[in-house]
């Protein structure tokens, strides 16, 4: 692999955990907000799922330290999202914040899936093996969440 191409994976998968630190800014904020006592289902499914992106945040981390690049801070523009559900679910109320959630999810299967072929043969197994079963799973979770919500 040349250079060039360590490079350009680091850069996507930089790209991914902006991603993954967003949906940690939604869900953190949308559990703070959810009515517990009233969706203790949900409020179950917002922490696994929480936690699911919790641990893809280390682990991109870790891949693209690996690589000899260096991750990401925040969540940058992908933040404008989470303030997006913060502002939807305090006027909406609980059910929005869920459909944004789920959203949110959906962009981010999406993405994973979009952009695995312009990666290089192992960062693309790295994705493919790691990052996109759990983002599956948790936006199965979220949109069977909007549905009983």
């Amino acid at each position: 692999m040349t250079k060039h191409a360590v490079s350009d994976d680091i850069k996507q998968l930089n790209s991914f955990l902006r991603g993954e630190l967003s949906a940690m800014e939604t869900y953190t904020h949308a559990l703070k907000k959810i009515d517990k006592v009233e969706h203790p289902q949900a409020a179950r499914v917002l922490s696994d799922n929480l936690a699911s992106h919790e641990t893809r945040v280390r682990e991109l981390r870790s891949e693209i330290k690996r690589l000899g690049g260096d991750p990401a801070d925040g969540s940058g523009a992908w933040g404008t999202f989470a303030k997006a559900v913060e502002g939807g679910a305090a006027v909406f109320g609980d059910s929005a914040a869920v459909s944004a959630l789920e959203e949110g999810e959906d962009h981010g299967l999406k993405d994973y899936r979009g952009d695995l072929e312009d990666l290089s043969p192992a960062a693309r197994q790295f994705v493919a093996s790691k990052l996109l079963p759990e983002q599956t799973k948790t936006h199965r979770a979220a949109s069977t969440l909007k549905k009983i919500m």
